[in-house]
């Protein structure tokens, strides 16, 4: 398994804010590693020092020989005019059979294709780009944010793709869903320091909390160890026939060291606006049409929603679901029909339009205090603050000096410390990582309010919504299913146009040099598969050996009360899950064979 790229003692600074403080690592071909962090932690920061755009004050990055990076590009590199055909062979140099054929596995045909591809919207762009990654057959490919405003179809296309691309990745998403699709190894930056997991982001996110878990009973057993060393040298020092073993244990209490319990920054808790439950219709859409003066988004729609329900507007990029939201809060005037809100209704906004008009002239604070309820208090101010990230100093910067994503969360943090009992929220999750996105959904689950909400995030859409409307082909309609099943409907749509897809390639004639036999290695092919099989089933009788063992010693551990026998457990816990992890690691690489 040769290493693609190898990260050592690397140090990096932005400010008075440590990045990277002596990290290690190396990616290696075939992992796909999903990349997490706390916002601000420097993840992109690392991804242009391994492209080279930027450096380390210390340490070094060595690029294997055959190294081919392959980087989503943010910024649009299409030439005026040209199709999305025209830029493929441009960019890549192959011919237009074998464009065709790559964008084929994106849904890219007809006019996406043929068209001018700068009229693409920005979700068929990044499908344009992704294709043009896979012609210029990169080794590693690097992903910042790939599923940010794609929609759900494209990101299952994007998995899809992932899944079968047989080469490494690296890729930087606070989508759970997408990562646990996508990866199958789990890097942490945190504190400087970077961490590679071998196992999916649900996988480590459950062992970083056992670690720390442990270390907290570990260091609770040290310290009682040491109070228990401390009394008897204070009691036996100044006599002289124990003065010596006083020293000894004087001895022993140096030895004794408590671990740094790994904390990132504090848990973040977020709590949503205080209101009464109600009961009935809080919203009624008779006969309404959407859109602009020359252009009808949608119409004839017929729409209630329950005051307590919480409403998925779902629905491919291009369809209407921000036109929806933008009509239904009075943004937009409706082209026909009307709207009307139950009586006592009071919204709360969270929308691009929205969180781009602030007040310049206000501090971080001063927003939060002029937004928020009379009850709340200037430590609840405070603490929504820092779980929406400004801490310390940042909560005095002016709202002018604040950059696109810290405007939208500060947008956020005032809407839910206000008094609103209907919130309309348009993509709440971007610009937050995973343990915020979490946060949110938790606070919304326990909203006794009414929320309509869009998101790409599928992880926070099933913890979220309680029901599904779906805006589709000019139509808007009560989606009579769960979100799951709503996901269900999608992924087969997409595996029934690559079935077909597949059925035509297969008919349709190839360049000679593109036919493979596959017969001349299939008895050596067939003889590995059984050796691979083998290991894999001796390896999964380990682990589960392993994992009892681990349980064992962990339930022993929780009620050790012998300091000594306590170290040594912890001792003997180490050394099983250094044995488990390696297992763990090589069961993993059998798995991709």
């Amino acid at each position: 398994m040769a290493v693609l790229i190898q990260v050592r003692n690397a140090h990096k600074r932005f400010g008075d804010q440590v990045l990277l403080d002596g990290a290690d690592v190396s990616l290696v071909d075939d992992v796909k590693v999903g990349f997490i962090g706390r916002n601000g932690a420097g993840k992109s920061t690392l991804i242009r020092i391994l492209l080279g755009d930027e450096e380390l004050e210390q340490g070094e990055i060595i690029h294997h020989p055959s190294l081919r990076i392959g980087y989503l590009r943010q910024h649009d590199p299409f030439q005026e005019g040209e199709s999305a055909m025209d830029f493929l062979m441009r960019d890549s140099g192959q011919p237009d059979w074998k464009c065709g054929q790559v964008a084929g596995q994106f849904e890219l045909k007809g006019d996406y294709l043929n068209g001018p591809v700068k009229s693409l919207s920005g979700g068929w762009q990044t499908r344009v780009k992704l294709a043009a990654l896979l012609l210029n057959d990169p080794n590693l490919l690097m992903l910042d944010e790939p599923t940010n405003f794609l929609d759900l179809r494209t990101q299952i296309l994007l998995e899809h793709f992932l899944r079968n691309f047989n080469k490494a990745a690296l890729i930087v998403s606070h989508d759970r869903e997408f990562l646990k699709a996508t990866c199958s190894q789990t890097l942490e930056l945190s504190r400087g320091q970077l961490t590679m997991y071998p196992g999916k982001i649900d996988a480590f996110l459950e062992f970083r909390e056992e670690r720390r878990e442990h270390d907290r009973r570990v260091n609770a057993t040290v310290i009682a160890k040491q109070k228990q060393l401390q009394r008897f040298i204070e009691k036996n020092r100044a006599n002289a026939s124990t003065a010596s073993q006083a020293r000894s244990k004087a001895k022993q209490l140096a030895r004794l060291q408590t671990s740094e319990v790994e904390v990132d920054e504090p848990t973040v808790h977020i709590r949503a606006p205080r209101v009464n439950p109600r009961q009935g219709t809080v919203m009624r859409c008779d006969n309404l049409a959407i859109g602009y003066p020359n252009h009808v988004v949608a119409d004839q729609i017929g729409l209630e929603i329950e005051h307590g329900q919480r409403a998925a507007i779902v629905g491919d990029n291009g369809q209407g679901k921000t036109t929806l939201l933008r009509t239904l809060v009075g943004s937009l005037e409706p082209l026909d029909g009307n709207i009307k809100w139950g009586h006592g209704t009071e919204l709360g906004t969270y929308a691009q339009h929205v969180y781009t008009s602030l007040d310049d002239r206000q501090t971080v604070l001063e927003h939060l205090e002029y937004q928020s309820n009379a009850d709340t208090t200037r430590q609840d101010c405070l603490a929504m603050a820092g779980a929406l990230l400004f801490r310390d100093s940042h909560i005095n910067k002016k709202i002018k000096v604040l950059s696109g994503g810290e405007r939208a969360r500060l947008c956020m943090a005032g809407l839910l410390l206000g008094d609103a009992n209907v919130l309309v929220l348009d993509e709440p999750g971007n610009h937050l990582d995973v343990e915020t996105v979490e946060a949110l959904a938790d606070a919304l689950v326990d909203y006794q309010g009414t929320v309509i909400f869009t998101s790409h995030d599928r992880h926070f859409m099933r913890r979220v919504a309680t029901n599904v409307i779906e805006v589709r082909d000019g139509s808007v309609k009560n989606y009579f299913g769960d979100y799951d099943s709503y996901l269900q409907s999608v992924e087969s749509e997409i595996d029934e146009g690559e079935r077909e897809r597949d059925r035509i390639a297969g008919n349709a004639p190839k360049p000679t040099s593109e036919k493979a036999s596959g017969s001349e290695n299939y008895r050596a092919n067939q003889q590995q598969s059984r050796k691979v099989e083998k290991e894999i089933k001796n390896l999964e009788k380990k682990i589960a050996k392993l994992d009892d063992e681990k349980k064992a010693v962990n339930d022993k551990l929780l009620t050790e009360t012998d300091p000594d026998e306590a170290v040594r457990l912890h001792e003997e816990l180490t050394r099983i899950g250094e044995e488990l992890e390696t297992a763990e690691h090589r069961w993993l690489e059998l798995s991709e064979f």
